[in-house]
């Protein structure tokens, strides 16, 4: 809604701080999230993320640092920050008293539209979210994925410049995740800043450009998917026409560990796509006939739940 303000980063979080007694929820938390991008947040649970966002949407005033939103300061110009976002919580905060068509064109309402603008934005924001035949169904009728569908479609209504996602696909099937995302990518596609949080390791994979890697309320990492997952250890499987009981002994400074597993050759080595030709040419030389290969490639989840674990051993 509006014009965001020229080449201002869709979020830039400096040094934001926020404590719950004594709990640390927010620990000097810095980031850029630029305009037009698909951005992650991934943590364990308690490693700060709903609390930063409730920080940017005004639910929580943050106890130090600042945050803002396509430069509008999330505290001094609330009103300007707020209109750009468009939040889908992970909780049902939903009135559920009247037909989900007029709950969206009281939120459209609040952010300045007008009777007939609200309405057909409401209208569109349900055919956005595929839900637009439930129109006139009460939010307590509609099933768990509808239900999910319907918190997308409250966040549009508005006709944001920022989209926040708070676990959108939690509890849904495997299809209408998929179906989540490729609304979610075409909102993206349209220009349309989103930030979002889930425990769905393959969610990030699939629709991040950046990911930022967040515990205990301070940043870890913040990468791409690709650039975090070659951090990690690949496996490549060998298979030998003839398997010795031992692994040879492989000379690559890359190599982590080689062991013979079930007849057949288990490397495990950083960059293994760049290590296996090393590999098999000194296979090769050491007489070992090579029959199949397999290359595993590491996940972002182990690499993700490796620095998160880090990161708290340093910590205590």
């Amino acid at each position: 809604m509006g014009t965001a303000t020229d080449g201002a980063p869709a979020i830039e979080a400096t040094d934001l701080t926020k404590s719950y007694g004594d709990v640390q929820a927010l620990d000097g938390l810095s980031f850029t999230v630029e305009a037009g991008e698909f951005f992650g947040l991934l943590g364990p649970n308690g490693a700060g993320k709903t609390t930063f966002i409730n920080a940017l949407v005004g639910l929580v005033r943050a106890d130090g640092g600042t945050a803002e939103v396509f430069g509008y300061d999330v505290e001094d110009d609330y009103r300007e920050a707020r209109d750009r976002i468009g939040l889908a919580p992970q909780e049902f905060n939903v009135d559920r008293f009247f037909p989900i068509v007029e709950v969206l064109e009281h939120k459209a309402g609040y952010h300045g539209f007008d009777p007939d603008a609200a309405r057909r934005r409401a209208e569109d924001a349900l055919k956005t979210a595929g839900i637009y035949e439930k129109r006139d169904t009460r939010f307590d009728w509609l099933s768990g994925g509808m239900k999910r569908r319907f918190m997308l479609a409250r966040a549009l209504v508005s006709d944001p410049d920022l989209l926040i996602l708070d676990e959108p696909t939690a509890g849904v099937d495997v299809q209408l995740r998929r179906d989540l995302w490729t609304v979610i990518d075409r909102l993206n596609e349209g220009g349309t800043t989103i930030l979002l949080t889930t425990h769905y390791i393959e969610e990030a994979e699939r629709l991040c450009d950046r990911v930022a890697i967040v515990d205990q309320g301070r940043k870890v990492e913040v990468a791409t998917p690709d650039e975090l997952t070659s951090r990690g250890t690949d496996t490549l499987e060998i298979g030998l026409a003839d398997p010795p009981v031992t692994a040879p002994a492989l000379d690559h400074a890359d190599v982590v560990e080689a062991t013979m597993v079930d007849g057949h050759l288990e490397v495990v080595a950083r960059g293994g796509g760049s290590v296996l030709p090393a590999v098999l040419k000194q296979l090769d030389a050491d007489g070992y006939d090579v029959t199949t290969v397999d290359v595993r490639r590491a996940s972002l989840e182990e690499v993700f739940v490796d620095m998160t674990r880090t990161e708290g051993a340093v910590q205590q």
